[in-house]
């Protein structure tokens, strides 16, 4: 079998969450100080990046970051252009720790029209695409956010996705689709309601070989994404913990069947740069278990 075969599979098949490590530029600062390293500490954006990356390597080499536990991590661009430990990312995700990586190829939002932020465009996304196929990456992640039930802004950000996606499958990549709702949407059950009618249709229009996975804001209503976890052209349905902390995510996710966790502040929620190895680590083991366990349900 194929490297991709392999990771496929995994996928497919086995327990687990994805861990999102995707803090991209302008999120990074944020991230670096929930972990303990003030702005002063880094000079720059090259520093920066390197901080953030000495960060997310003390995580994916901590002992209780494990594949038993979990499937996937989605990497920023500079994280798979990086080594950990000798070699790039992802062959160090893959090869040791048998975790199957992921790239975030957005570049951030746009401004909001129709109650949405539509992706910005991604310039070169062939060529990153390709890069990351010769990287042993599996597939994709891109983000783009609604902020009101709005039926047409909506269905945009959905059209966008599905045409981006339909994009990342031709070059043998499974993309994660990610029209998130903001947790703080006044009327988020209604954006729920008209998200999962847009991507059904959306599913319902692609081929059979193309697969997707999607990645959706933690809804009002349990159970409402089972349609599109049953879908045939559906690998896997995640959650974002979007601003709720660990425990409201893990309370919420654990009420959603078959859905299974893709976070990123509420799995590294209580890291610090100051921890030693061994609190580091059972801190990173218990946030690990908790997320787990709530997939699984």
């Amino acid at each position: 079998m194929s490297t991709f075969d392999d990771q496929l599979e995994k996928i497919q098949s086995a327990p687990g969450f994805i861990a999102a490590l995707d803090q991209s530029g302008g999120s990074t600062p944020k991230a670096l100080r929930a972990y303990g390293i003030d702005d002063d500490e880094w000079n720059g954006e090259d520093e920066m990046f390197a901080t953030v990356h000495a960060m997310r390597t003390r995580i994916v080499t901590s002992p209780s970051f494990d594949g038993e536990h979990i499937l996937g991590a989605i990497l920023f661009e500079d994280t798979m252009d990086r080594e950990i430990e000798g070699l790039p990312s992802a062959t160090y995700l893959w090869e040791r720790k048998s975790v199957v990586p992921f790239l975030k190829i957005d570049k951030g939002l746009a401004d909001e029209e129709n109650g949405v932020q539509l992706m910005n465009p991604i310039p070169g996304l062939d060529r990153t695409l390709e890069r990351a196929k010769s990287k042993v990456i599996f597939g994709t992640k891109m983000r783009s956010v609604i902020k009101q039930a709005d039926a047409d802004g909506i269905a945009d950000i959905v059209e966008q996705q599905f045409e981006v996606g339909r994009q990342i499958v031709a070059h043998g990549l499974v993309p994660i689709l990610e029209p998130e709702i903001d947790i703080h949407c006044p009327d988020k059950s209604d954006a729920e309601g008209l998200l999962l009618e847009a991507l059904l249709k959306g599913l319902d229009g692609l081929a059979d070989d193309e697969r997707v996975m999607l990645k959706l804001t933690l809804p009002e209503v349990d159970g409402l994404y089972t349609p599109c976890i049953e879908h045939p052209n559906v690998l896997k349905v995640v959650a974002l913990s979007g601003g709720y902390s660990r425990e409201e995510a893990n309370d919420r996710l654990s009420r959603q069947p078959e859905m299974i966790a893709s976070f990123s502040r509420a799995l590294v929620q209580g890291l610090s740069a100051d921890l030693s190895d061994d609190e580091f680590d059972a801190q990173l083991g218990t946030s690990i278990e908790n997320i787990f366990r709530a997939s699984m349900t």
